[in-house]
């Protein structure tokens, strides 16, 4: 499945009124019969009882027009909010019980006078679903698989240390590291809907210390993990994390806890004051503790009049941002001083600025927007400063559900509190979260991040009565740099000009949650050049009306678009403005099916395979890849086809509801993994016909699949977490693992070429665990280690052919996450770095696929903001280390490769927005 969006259009689109009733403006719905929006309406409706119980009344009543069979059955209330005379209604749908992802429809009402009609209606219905809610494997099978896809997601590139048990029988570091909670059952709605479990698996990255948070959601029919992607959300630099519900309300608690615990008698609040990171003097709201006996910074002015909640900053300074990720640190306090003036530390900190900025942010939502804190009902605002990030420094913010969680900084960024923008872009998250709602991946996360940078910049700029017209207006996070200037600080720019056709960058949610930062500006640009035309009071009215009356979870641009233009028209702004609005994102690209505008340098083999997690094989002129239908809700199956592009592609798998998968081929057999309720089986057919074979059964799962003759070489995790490589020979029953699948060894990573297998290889020596790259010799038995330069912290993906081996590592001291490519002779001898690890030109490499003249890598460059450079692309090295080029210049994700002979790749490509097979049989060279 593509990141363009989270569903694909299924059932063709109808707003049909019946003769002569059809409302003043109607945009109908894709992929489903109930239009996506309806305005310009004034129908009568039940002015006595529920807001909701009118809403859906109306809905069932206009059965011609919405095609929604049983809005009483099929929709239940999240959510009702009063503006005046206004009401809003959300409604979540159901199908056959079951809630469906991102199924939310919206119904505005007006209500006064004792009237009640029914202004408009927007979100996404889906009426063509059909799929039966039948679990078959049960939530705790799902949250087994989903754990496991995490930890393949996560390091499932390369092999380390937390790979191994401390003992025998115990699991794994990175085992350890992750818990999965199950959610119940959720449809996503791709075509007729695909049941799933959703599992929400939280913990620590074994490799990184980096909190995780993943919403996986596994098919309930076959276990295969058809949608994944981070619930993480933060300002752009690094990772933190966006807590589950649940934590979230866990960590509210904490905090209420923690604040009651050091308080004394309580009364409206103090007026101090304190130094910014910049030397203005402000006026922080503060709370006289008489048990600590100390001014702390505790606010209960704010709320004072509404729900007497707290604004509080506190001092989490030597706390890990993991401690912060869903639960509250033990024994953090607010920050205190002795008298109200606060000094030095607590500016350094960024305990003045942070405080002071919350503060700002709820006046600017309750001023101007009547919204009292961010969830509208009064919300406790809590705000942790100084977290670090694996004992390091940690230069990000994020919000996670209740609370606003700031890194310490280093020795160019400040804490991220130190500039406005930051706080009222994860405040907005907030605000974004109790409304619309939106999806974190793909277009609809790139429109959270638009909104949370437009309202966060919107809510700087005014606070510092800079004009808009100003070239630093358009900048965030531009004053959090020692030494750099605003304009080389900056962490994004909404006057970057950026558009559709020529700068959103199609990628898969494993690569920045499909997008969410990549592609922001292009929508943000688009409200942000609004602002700049109509003035600031009408844009923040327009924007906010959009976010909290019409966008629903999955809108993409083009719904975002609609949503601000009914926005607008709600407010009655003059045609001129209209056409300012309508122009604004038109200049941005922001038009109906822009998406078929975006341009590639590739031969396409396969389009929209509509597929996750699984990969590609090339071999022997044929490749072999996964495929979904058109809509993506049919289990995978396996086709295989000549990479020349020549010729019909061939079914290889049986359709018989499994997600066939990981697919390998050497030109006349292909071989791939069969997920089912109960196993994973390998299966292999030739490419000539003939019957499937079962070669091997697992419960737990295997990938890295690979195939030469009679030789199919596999990986597996067993149940501590521990990866073992083995291969099966015609006629075995079991694997042969070639670390005989001792519990203290890891080997992972494998390829395939001349009778030999390479693999990264994890072994005690002594005390302590080492690694390296071995090649087994099939006809001889003979394992060989290749040579190292020194002590390697992770080995990536190898690669072979018939002089040498190639492989990706990691070496101690090295930069974190970037990885040399090196080459060895078989012997061992000769190892040598194609690409270096630290320096100009190293890559944060991630995979690696040779054949005799080529070895192709996945790699991106190192790069603090997010733009295209910084997502995976291919990049290729003459086997000999002469020269490296670009495989392609298309602008998307470019994963699963596959090398085809000579100096041919076949791959996945996300430029178009899908899942495309495409391939290049020589490097484009230089990109521009």
């Amino acid at each position: 499945m593509g990141a363009a969006a989270l569903v694909v259009s299924a059932v063709p689109a109808h707003a049909a009124d019946g003769p002569g009733k059809s409302p003043a403006d109607v945009i109908p719905g894709r992929g489903t019969s109930t239009p996506a929006l309806v305005d310009g309406i004034r129908e009568a409706a039940p002015a006595a009882g529920s807001a909701a119980d009118a809403a859906r009344g109306h809905l069932a009543g206009k059965q011609s027009r919405y095609r929604i069979a049983d809005p009483g059955r099929d929709l239940r209330a999240v959510q009702t909010v009063n503006a005046g005379a206004g009401e809003t209604v959300r409604l979540q749908q159901k199908h056959r019980g079951v809630d469906v992802l991102g199924g939310q429809y919206v119904v505005r009402m007006e209500n006064k006078d004792g009237k009640r009609v029914v202004t408009g209606t927007s979100g996404k219905y889906f009426t063509g679903l059909k799929a039966d809610t039948k679990d078959e494997i049960g939530a705790e099978r799902a949250v087994e698989r989903a754990v496991t896809a995490t930890l393949r997601d996560l390091g499932g590139s390369r092999l380390d240390k937390s790979d191994v048990p401390a003992k025998q029988g115990a699991k794994s570091k990175a085992a350890e590291s992750l818990a999965g909670t199950s959610r119940g059952l959720v449809v996503l709605p791709k075509g007729a809907g695909v049941l799933t479990h959703h599992v929400t698996v939280r913990g620590t990255d074994p490799a990184t210390g980096k909190p995780v948070l993943r919403e996986v959601y596994i098919d309930a029919k076959a276990g295969f993990p058809v949608l994944q992607y981070s619930g993480i959300k933060t300002f752009g630099k690094g990772a933190g994390p966006e807590d589950a519900r649940k934590a979230a309300k866990g960590s509210s608690q904490a905090a209420a806890k923690a604040a009651k615990g050091q308080a004394g008698d309580v009364s409206p609040g103090i007026a101090g004051s304190g130094v910014k990171y910049d030397g203005t003097t402000v006026e922080l709201g503060l709370y006289k503790d008489t048990a600590r006996n100390e001014y702390v910074m505790t606010d209960y002015a704010r709320m004072w009049g509404t729900s007497k909640n707290l604004v509080s900053t506190w001092d989490a300074r030597g706390k890990d941002v993991s401690e912060a990720s869903g639960r509250w640190p033990d024994g953090i306090r607010t920050f205190g001083s002795a008298g109200p003036n606060f000094g030095k530390d607590a500016t350094e900190a960024g305990a003045v600025d942070a405080h002071w900025a919350a503060g700002k942010v709820y006046d600017y939502y309750k001023k101007v927007h009547g919204r009292d804190s961010l969830d509208g009902r009064g919300m406790a605002l809590n705000s942790l400063v100084g977290v670090t990030e694996f004992g390091d420094t940690y230069v990000n913010a994020f919000w996670d559900g209740t609370k606003m969680v700031y890194g310490g900084g280093d020795k160019e960024y400040k804490t991220l509190s130190a500039d406005l923008d930051v706080v009222g872009h994860e405040m907005t998250h907030g605000v974004v979260e109790h409304s619309a709602n939106l999806v974190y991946a793909g277009q609809s996360g790139a429109l959270n991040e638009a909104i949370a940078d437009y309202f966060g910049n919107a809510i700087d700029t005014d606070a510092s009565g800079m004009a808009m017209d100003d070239p630093r207006a358009g900048l965030l996070g531009e004053d959090l740099c020692r030494t750099k200037s605003p304009a080389e600080c900056a962490f994004r720019n909404l006057n970057d000009g950026a558009t559709t056709s020529k700068n959103f960058l199609g990628v898969g949610f494993g690569a920045d949650n499909g997008g969410v930062h990549l592609n922001s500006t292009i929508f943000s640009g688009a409200l942000w050049d609004i602002r700049e035309d109509l003035g600031r009071t009408l844009a923040d009215k327009i924007a906010y009306k959009a976010l909290t009356e019409y966008m629903t979870p999955l809108d993409g641009f083009t719904e975002g678009r609609d949503a601000v233009v009914a926005a607008a028209k709600a407010l009655k702004v003059s045609a001129k403005d209209l056409g300012v609005v309508k122009r604004s994102f038109n200049a941005h690209g922001i038009v109906t099916n822009w998406e078929q505008a975006l341009g590639v340098d590739t031969d396409l083999l396969s389009a929209k395979l509509n597929t996750a997690n699984t990969g590609v094989g090339a071999g022997g002129g044929w490749y072999a890849a996964s495929k979904s239908n058109d809509d993506g809700s049919e289990p995978y199956s396996v086709w295989a086809g000549r990479t020349d592009g020549k010729g019909e592609r061939k079914l290889i798998s049986p359709n018989d509801g499994r997600f066939h998968v990981y697919p390998a081929t050497d030109g006349k057999t292909v071989v791939w993994a069969a997920f089912g309720p109960a196993s994973v089986d390998v299966l292999s057919r030739p490419l000539a016909g003939g019957p499937t074979k079962k070669l091997y059964t697992s419960t737990i799962g295997v990938s890295g699949l690979r195939v030469e003759g009679d030789v199919v070489v596999l990986e597996s995790m067993d149940k501590l977490g521990s990866r073992h490589v083995g291969y099966l020979r015609t006629g075995d029953k079991e694997p042969t693992w070639v670390d005989g699948g001792r519990y203290e060894l890891g080997t992972a990573l494998a390829s395939l070429s001349g009778g030999r297998i390479a693999y990264a290889k994890l072994y005690p020596q002594g005390e302590q665990y080492v690694m390296g790259v071995e090649v087994l010799d099939l006809k001889t038995g003979k394992a060989t280690l290749m040579g190292q330069k020194s002590s390697p912290e992770a080995i990536g993906q190898t690669g072979i052919n018939g002089t040498n081996v190639f492989w990706l590592v990691d070496e101690i001291g090295g930069d974190a996450g970037q990885m040399a490519v090196r080459r060895a002779n078989l012997d061992g001898t000769g190892a040598t770095d194609l690409s270096k690890e630290t320096g100009e030109g190293a890559l944060f490499a991630s995979d690696l696929t040779a054949s005799e003249n080529a070895v192709t890598v996945t790699a991106a460059l190192p790069d603090t903001r997010y733009r295209n450079e910084s997502m995976p692309k291919l990049w290729q090295f003459a086997a000999d280390g002469s020269g490296r080029a670009r495989v392609s210049c298309n602008r998307g994700e470019q994963s699963s490769a596959a090398a085809a002979g000579g100096k041919q790749v076949v791959w996945i490509d996300g430029t178009t927005g899908y899942t495309d097979l495409v391939t290049r049989t020589r490097p484009a060279g230089a990109c521009g």
